[in-house]
This record gives C-alpha cells, structure tokens and sequence, in this order.
C-alpha cells in the first residue's frame, strides 16, 4: 500500500453531517488517500445513506474508501475495502464470499493479534492504542511504541499505528517502523484541517 495517512470518521465531532463532509472534502483536497466509514451506531439504513455520499466524495478525489465491519453495504457501494474489528468476520471468510474484490484492514491490539490477522489473509493492520486516546477507550491502556517493533518483526503486511498520534507523534511511530498512521481526532478536530492534514503527510514521506 502507498497510502500513509489513513483517516476514519467520527461524526460526533461535528454539528452535523454537512460539517463532516467538508471536513473530509478539505482532508481529501489536501492529500489523504484513504478513509475509513466508521459509525457503529448508525442503523443500517443511515450507514447505506452516508456510505453512499462518501463513495461518492472519495471518487471524486481518487481517495479509497474503506468500511467498518460491514461487508454488505461496503459491496453495495462499492467501496474499495472493509476494515475488521476482533469479533467481526474473518478475513479469509470475507475474502471467500466477496471472491477477492475487497481490501482488508483489521484492527489489532497486540503482536499476537497482529499475527493472526496476517495468518487471516488481512492486507493490513491498525495496531494500538499506541498513546492515551478517547477513541480507543474501550481497548484498555496504552500499549506503547515498542509494540510497533515487534509487531514488524513477525508480520509482512503493512502497520498502521492509531491512538492519540498527533502531527508532534507521527515521526517517532515511523521511526518504530509503522508504515503509516490512522487518526480520527487529530484531523478532524484540528483548528485547520487542511493545514494537518499536510503537516501529518510531510512527517511521513
């Protein structure tokens, strides 16, 4: 994968949706490649609906558009990727029912994981949370940067580091041999999104 930068939403941190699309509109204009639909708690219905606009966007910028755990709507919009949590379908199932046709992300929280996930047939992996985030609460403490180093050592498939990885964070996580980053917040809620966005794909050249 070329992509370094790979952006997930959260549409909690805006007064609506049309806020979030402009945000994703200047992230896309400034530079990402790759985002990740991830709204659990939408109905099915609204998740198809935003899928939909999203698919749409991400063309238009020749973006990747990945969606969380749910393969149906990701195939029904043709998105170009599902991203898998840890009770989701595994990835050789996943590639078995959709014949190929998606990229699979699956998220990680240890080594161990890491390696199965590549055992799974993922094509890439999140691992994390590396630092202290709100986002990733549910997933107990941080596991630290030296993770990283050994997650790389074991598998071949391309590491994402994700939790609380500000602009001021992104070079030491590539030093540790992350392939790339994943953020939510440190994008969508800076004060210039263009603006991070360009700093975040200048620290990971």
């Amino acid at each position: 994968m070329k992509e370094k930068l790979y952006l997930i939403t959260d549409r909690k941190l805006f007064n609506g949706r049309c806020q979030m699309y402009l945000a994703l509109e200047t992230a896309l204009e400034a530079g990402v490649k790759l985002i990740q639909l991830r709204e659990k708690d939408l109905s099915i219905r609204e998740l198809l609906d935003t899928a939909v606009w999203m698919r749409e966007l991400t063309k238009e910028y020749g973006a990747r558009l990945m969606i969380n755990d749910r393969v149906d709507v990701a195939l029904s919009v043709d998105a170009d990727g599902v991203h898998l949590g840890q009770t989701s379908m595994p990835a050789y199932a996943v590639r078995k029912i959709t014949g190929g046709k998606l990229l699979i992300g699956v998220s990680t929280h240890s080594a161990d994981e890491a390696i199965k996930a590549e055992n799974d047939g993922a094509d890439f992996i999140t691992l994390g949370p590396i630092y202290k985030t709100p986002s990733k609460h549910g997933h107990g403490n941080p596991i630290g940067i030296r993770i990283i180093r050994k997650a790389k050592s074991h598998v071949s498939i391309p590491v994402f580091a994700i939790g609380g990885i500000k602009p001021d964070k992104a070079k030491k996580v590539r030093e540790a041999g992350a392939d790339g980053v994943a953020v939510i917040s440190a994008i969508l809620e800076a004060g210039d999104v263009k603006q991070s966005t360009e700093e975040f794909s200048r620290l990971l050249k």
